[in-house]
């Protein structure tokens, strides 16, 4: 099953290419410049490996091939091709797992709502600390994460951002940006994401003070695994 896991992740791999690295980047520096902020966009290819999908859908393919069986016997059970049917449920529970590592929509539907949030929020909180955004003199970090594979979108930033902007009003802005992943190719969400927090922290804050400096790179992170 490792294989498959990373299979599936190697269809959703986060490339941009130079050009979009740069729009990324001059979006951030003008959000920056207009405000006291310090943005950190952050793509994932996924933000976990799902293997519960894996388990599950070989678990349905189990008892379609179970129930396969059953009927096979009840409705003929000397049949010369009876040896043939435990093989045959074996192959269904392999194809199960097969289709759950290339059919984004049943991964998705497998692993569970509850399990995607989960994963995409412990994401986002393992990438606000592993790029340091709350290394700033004022707290004004924020971490602009986008996971490709759960389509979802999430906004964490440091407390003083929070004293301008309030959590839930990043939530909306997380949940709008999503909504437009399915269309947009990575560049183009990440590059939503970076202008509706540029112009939430251009209008409430925090403001930018004359000795302000850039303290964190303006450079997208990119993780493929």
């Amino acid at each position: 099953m490792e294989r498959s896991r990373v299979d599936f992740r190697r269809r959703f791999d986060p490339v941009l290419d130079e050009r979009e690295r740069e729009r990324i980047r001059a979006a951030v520096a003008a959000a920056e410049a207009a405000s006291g902020a310090e943005i950190v966009p952050v793509l994932v290819a996924a933000s976990d490996r799902y293997a519960v999908a894996d388990w599950r859908a070989a678990a349905c393919g189990s008892w379609i091939g179970v129930a396969t069986l059953v009927v096979f016997a009840w409705r003929d059970p000397w049949s010369s091709g009876a040896a043939w049917r435990p093989l045959a449920a074996a192959l269904l529970g392999a194809l199960g797992g097969f289709l759950a590592a290339r059919i984004p929509a049943l991964r998705r539907w497998l692993a569970g709502t509850l399990a995607l949030d989960r994963a995409v929020e412990a994401g986002a909180r393992a990438a606000f600390v592993g790029h340091a955004v709350f290394r700033t003199r004022d707290a004004t970090g924020i971490l602009l994460y986008v996971s490709l594979f759960e389509r979802q979108v999430r906004v964490i930033a440091d407390e003083g951002v929070y004293r301008a902007v309030a959590p839930e009003v990043w939530s909306r802005v997380a949940a709008e940006v999503a909504g437009r992943m399915k269309q947009a190719p990575p560049a183009e969400a990440l590059l939503a994401a970076v202008g509706a927090a540029g112009k939430l922290v251009a209008e409430f804050g925090p403001r930018r003070r004359s000795d302000d400096r850039d303290e964190l790179p303006d450079e997208p992170s990119v993780d493929r695994t």
